[in-house]
């Protein structure tokens, strides 16, 4: 667990310190935040080995970091060996696989695709993301990419959850339908959604002032399409009403899963991931009972696996 290995070399350092004993080379830890796969945590030192006062704060550190971070992780034999994901950072259906790894650790690697050339993918025969490569074999559309990989690493997984199934189905056909209206529903929300254009992704200066703004605007027409298509007169009220829909079909449960995310739970997340911390996602937040399900699901699904280069 990534938390937990942080706060133990945290513990370590603090002790060497405390003793003025010099630090060992940083190459294993370095080694080990490049590692593709998840290996137990080392043993926590001994009691008698940490410094009066300190053992109390770090026992708790290690706790709270078990906690946050309670990952479904497959077995070791199971996990894929090479998964790489085509995508937009912004695109609600990649967020929504994105949150599926995420939770299960599976470590993957990022290709960001230029919205508007798409020449990253032009290897494939489908010319929509996400796109899931995983040990070689081409996954596409976001809910059977989930279910494919759900059944490879969960091999005695039944999908005979009808409350489960019903809620996925919601929030392909509905919850989504009610984003992009939201995120472009002005001239300013729409380049503030293109911001991540700036951050991501192997593009030229070039290629990244014409995404962003050709793509703003782009993205501003079709959102106005979408809200006449769905017939959405108020794009925050219907993504409030969507929200609370959503928080009575939890009906004081943690989780539509109970005590635990579902795959329903991980899609709505997902869905919503990539608006969180714009501006129609605070005021989700401010005007529904999401946020402290959302919070919860933040810990649950925990940091990234995504590997770096």
């Amino acid at each position: 667990m990534r938390s937990v290995r942080a706060a133990q070399n945290l513990l370590s350092r603090a002790i060497f310190l405390r003793r003025g004993i010099p630090q060992a080379p940083a190459a294993a830890a370095v080694a080990d935040r490049r590692s593709k796969w998840w290996f137990p945590p080392n043993p926590a030192p001994a009691a008698n080995s940490v410094p009066i006062g300190f053992a109390g704060a770090v026992s708790f550190s290690l706790t709270f970091a078990t906690m946050a971070e309670a990952k479904e992780r497959p077995a070791t034999d199971l996990l894929p060996k090479d998964v790489v994901l085509y995508q937009y950072e912004a695109c609600p259906f990649c967020n929504k696989v994105r949150a599926f790894l995420d939770y299960h650790d599976i470590p993957y690697k990022v290709i960001e695709v230029n919205p508007l050339s798409k020449k990253e993918i032009k290897w494939s025969d489908y010319k929509k993301v996400p796109i899931l490569v995983v040990d070689g074999e081409q996954l596409v559309d976001s809910s059977d990419i989930i279910n494919k990989l759900n059944h490879k690493i969960s091999p005695d997984y039944s999908d005979s959850n009808t409350e489960e199934l019903k809620w996925r189905k919601w929030v392909d056909e509905h919850l989504v339908h009610m984003l992009s209206p939201n995120i472009y529903r002005t001239t300013s929300e729409a380049l503030e959604s293109f911001d991540y254009i700036s951050k991501n992704g192997n593009f030229s200066f070039t290629e990244r002032f014409a995404v962003k703004y050709a793509g703003a605007a782009a993205m501003y027409m079709v959102s106005k399409k979408l809200k006449k298509k769905y017939n959405i007169s108020d794009e925050r009220a219907s993504l409030y009403a969507a929200c609370d829909t959503w928080t009575e079909a939890l009906n004081g449960r943690d989780f539509l899963g109970g005590s635990k995310p579902n795959l329903a739970d991980l899609a709505v997340f997902g869905v919503l991931r990539p608006i969180r911390y714009l501006q129609s996602g605070k005021d989700m937040v401010a005007n529904t009972q999401i946020g402290n399900w959302y919070e919860r699901m933040e810990k649950e699904v925990g940091d990234p696996s995504r590997i770096r280069d």
